[in-house]
């Protein structure tokens, strides 16, 4: 029987909680294998990790996101197991019964990745025909190669994904992509949730605010949250709206694109704690106005024709002017 293969590094404490019957348990430095049953059960992941689904706060103002927002990082650090050293992420939903998708989910959901891999591989030319771009990627056949084994969690977890400038190239152009944007600035993310939110509705937008964490877990057979970070050569928008990713992928013999509420919502927090805070869409002239005044608008988060014109026509007709003449 082939073991499942965990990469975690264990605190004392989390050795000691190790103890479920049927399961047997070794490592080498800072590689762990379980073993003893082909296939992992719920409940095997739960003597691994504490079962948490993602905590959801519901506020009545801008002023009390800012707040909360405000107690979350100061008791960040009392959190048990998250990961201080790392920049917090922020994710702007204009819906808070949204989950969290990517835009390939939304197309095709548990795709291949040497199967995305050859799609975007093939329309490289068209795009770099009609953009006047080059984007020197690994070839196909290189790359289904490397995805082929488990080992590919390597290059994952270290951040080189295949072609990953280029995915981000494609996921800014709004190309199908399995990279969930997030930001670094929590208003940068407020505006991604209030800009196209119906501010006349009784409903809720949502910022998702997400940390790293120390003992992170990894196995085949499970979906792991990959972080790519921010320093690479793509997009200027990339940079305008400070932008990081995350991948969410298993291998079950090959690797594929997961959905991330297998993630969080069974509470399998291997790679990070997510927090949800909605708030009333209601709030959404007094958060744009806010958020122009800090320079937080379309123009400056796009930098296009069209976004100027966006941004200026909310100057004009939509937020409120204080010498109007």
């Amino acid at each position: 029987m082939r073991p499942i293969r965990l990469r975690r590094i264990f605190s004392n404490v989390g050795l000691a909680r190790l103890g479920a019957p049927g399961l047997r348990f070794q490592t080498w430095g800072t590689q762990c294998f379980l073993g003893g049953r082909t296939r992992p059960t719920r409940r095997d992941y739960d003597v691994l990790v504490e079962d948490k689904e993602i905590e959801e706060k519901n506020v009545g103002t801008w002023e009390e996101f800012k707040i909360e927002l405000g107690n979350l990082r100061r008791e960040r650090g009392q959190v048990p197991n998250a990961d201080s050293s790392y920049p917090l992420l922020f994710r702007g939903q204009e819906k808070s019964c949204w989950q969290l998708n990517t835009t390939l989910d939304r197309r095709r959901k548990r795709m291949l990745f040497r199967d995305y891999y050859h799609v975007i591989s093939r329309i490289r030319p068209q795009v770099e025909s009609l953009t006047g771009k080059e984007w020197p990627i690994p070839e196909y056949p290189d790359v289904e190669k490397q995805c082929s084994t488990y080992e590919f969690d390597f290059d994952l977890w270290s951040g080189r994904c295949p072609a990953y400038a280029y995915m981000g190239y494609l996921r800014h152009h709004g190309f199908p992509s399995p990279l969930l944007d997030w930001s670094r600035s929590p208003y940068v993310a407020a505006y991604f949730a209030f800009s196209k939110a119906i501010e006349a509705s009784s409903g809720r937008v949502s910022i998702y605010v997400l940390s790293r964490v120390r003992n992170s877990i990894f196995g085949n057979r499970m979906s792991v949250v990959y972080y790519q970070g921010p320093y690479v050569n793509t997009h200027h928008r990339h940079f305008l709206q400070q932008s990081q990713y995350t991948l969410c992928l298993g291998f079950d013999s090959e690797w594929r694109f997961e959905q991330y509420q297998d993630v969080f919502d069974d509470g399998l927090h291997q790679q990070g704690i997510c927090w949800k805070i909605t708030i009333p869409t209601s709030e959404r002239e007094k958060v744009l106005q806010e958020l122009s005044e800090y320079n937080v608008n379309s123009f400056s988060l796009f930098g296009s024709e069209e976004s100027l014109m966006d941004t200026l026509a909310m100057r004009e007709f939509r937020l409120p002017q204080e010498n109007s003449e």
